[in-house]
């Protein structure tokens, strides 16, 4: 039988999706497994490794039930990013995994910068100095658990220590490898000025290879477990934000993805290394180049928190509510009846890169409706987006003329509108739904020989446009006087903010 499709598995935050993909990027098959998350402390996210594992296994098992393994070519491999964990040799978890949400190294994350140099490890890693990366939880580790880190044989990302369970290879894409912070990007190398500075062995990091390498196959152990043929060649990808940019096509000029997601993610393409406060720069799935990435870690994170903690939504409840908020939200006029929210309920990447600046809302009366809360949450992520796109294209000098809109807020008629208006840019959106798994399937794709480039298979692959919402001159005018209101507001209260998170702080002691 022919091999005429691959697997993309995308191990995101909340679960495993293992999607099998035509070579016209038609998706036929999908296995998916929760991944749960614990919250032991404050700013403490964690999760069981065994899980992203157990997870992978169970959605790869589910579709070689619907497909004949036979026809599957090759695996390829996203997930989520800036989450890591400490395994012996063997694999074995030496405690829980840090999850990307995890902001428990503030404190190491300010001494960093201030003994190695803020603008250093920027210029390096391509990543401005923030809590996020998993560089400053090692460091965190080292002090507070030595002997853990000192028993490990591997610091692995999710993507290494998936490879590692698929093939028994600590293997990992350059694409996967660079959100941890570690990653000297013009040189494309672990970066032993900055392991030495954070008392890391460069031993213990794994292996790097380029986006769309095969890095060994499939052993008879997995294959009995997941039900697919022994020796299916396994491809790395990168992390869920490249390879979502891949999925879609993002490498075309003017072009920028905007993932609705847990958080809004959006990122334009370049060929040449570039850095600047504006974005966070990562290596893309593609045969060369970066991805100047914009970050805000409140996106549908922050639509479920307010539906559940602010309006009390039962889980089983919350799809009729949101669904009810978007009707209100609608017919809340722009600016929300004088309603600002910003959205940094988990601290703020681009642009001001505050980790501990926290969420706003601000001008509520005795008038304001649950439509104006809902709609200043769409409309705060919408401005900052706005912000962030213009200053990246400031920064780089490449004009971003459309956005590809993917993940799950990409659904909402409203949002993708407002985003429009408000960035005064139009808003497509793609047939592609599981962008980052599709972009997993190009790097197969590649790997296994369907196509030589990445640039083939994503003209191939990647998915259609099957709206466009198109920016109103009226409404850009009217959001372009609002964000002029709206972008003061931060830098007004961000002294006050840090006082009080340094009182919360001096509560813990």
């Amino acid at each position: 039988m022919t091999s005429d499709l691959v697997i993309g598995i995308d191990s995101s935050t909340s679960a495993t999706k293992a999607i099998a993909w035509d070579r016209r990027g038609r998706a036929f098959a999908e296995g998916r497994a929760p991944i749960a998350m614990s919250n032991p402390e404050p700013g403490f996210f964690e999760q069981d490794p065994n899980e992203w594992w157990q997870s992978t296994a169970q959605a790869l098992k589910d579709v070689a039930a619907k497909v004949d393994p036979a026809r599957i070519a090759a695996v390829g491999l996203s997930n989520q990013r800036e989450t890591f964990g400490v395994f012996t040799e063997d694999g074995t978890a030496l405690r829980p995994g840090m999850v990307w949400l995890d902001d428990r190294a503030r404190a190491q994350q300010k001494r960093f910068g201030e003994t190695f140099g803020a603008e250093r490890v920027h210029a390096i890693s391509g990543k401005p100095l923030d809590v996020i990366p998993c560089l400053y939880r090692m460091i965190w580790l080292r002090e507070h658990e030595p002997a853990i880190l000192d028993r490990a044989h591997r610091l692995a990302e999710v993507q290494a220590y998936l490879t590692f369970r698929l093939t028994g290879r600590w293997t990992t894409s350059l694409a996967s490898a660079d959100p941890t912070g570690a990653l000297d990007m013009r040189r494309r190398v672990w970066s032993e000025e900055i392991l030495q500075a954070a008392g890391i062995d460069s031993a213990k990091m794994p292996r790097l290879v380029a986006p769309g390498t095969p890095v060994g196959e499939l052993t008879e152990a997995v294959a009995a477990v997941t039900g697919l043929k022994p020796g299916t060649p396994v491809v790395v990808g990168g992390g869920d934000g490249q390879c979502a940019g891949a999925g879609v096509g993002v490498g075309a000029p003017g072009l920028a993805y905007v993932n609705l997601g847990t958080a809004v993610v959006s990122g334009s393409y370049g060929t040449e290394y570039a850095y600047d406060r504006a974005f966070r720069t990562e290596i893309a799935v593609a045969d060369a180049g970066y991805i100047f990435e914009t970050c805000l870690r409140s996106g549908t994170f922050l639509v479920d928190w307010l539906a559940r903690e602010l309006f009390l939504a039962e889980s089983s409840d919350r799809r009729e509510l949101l669904c009810k908020l978007e009707a209100e939200a609608a017919a809340s006029p722009i600016g929300a009846g004088g309603v600002t929210l910003v959205p940094y309920w988990q601290g703020c990447m681009t642009p001001h890169w505050d980790s501990a600046a926290r969420g706003v809302i601000a001008g509520i009366s005795g008038s304001t409706h649950r439509g104006d809360i809902y709609r200043a949450l769409l409309e705060g992520i919408a401005l900052e987006q706005a912000i962030c796109t213009n200053q990246a294209e400031q920064a780089t000098g490449a004009k971003i003329d459309r956005y590809v809109a993917i993940g799950g807020g990409a659904a909402s008629d409203l949002w993708s509108q407002i985003i429009a208006d408000a960035t005064a840019r139009p808003v497509q959106r793609s047939t592609t739904v599981e962008a980052s798994s599709l972009g997993a399937a190009m790097a197969a794709a590649k790997g296994c020989g369907w196509f030589s480039t990445f640039a083939e298979a994503s003209v191939a692959m990647a998915g259609e446009i099957t709206r466009t919402f198109e920016p109103d001159e009226k409404r850009v005018a009217r959001y372009a006087e609002l964000r002029t209101i709206y972008q003061d507001l931060w830098p007004t209260l961000s002294a006050w903010n840090a006082r009080m998170a340094a009182f919360v702080e001096r509560g813990h002691d």
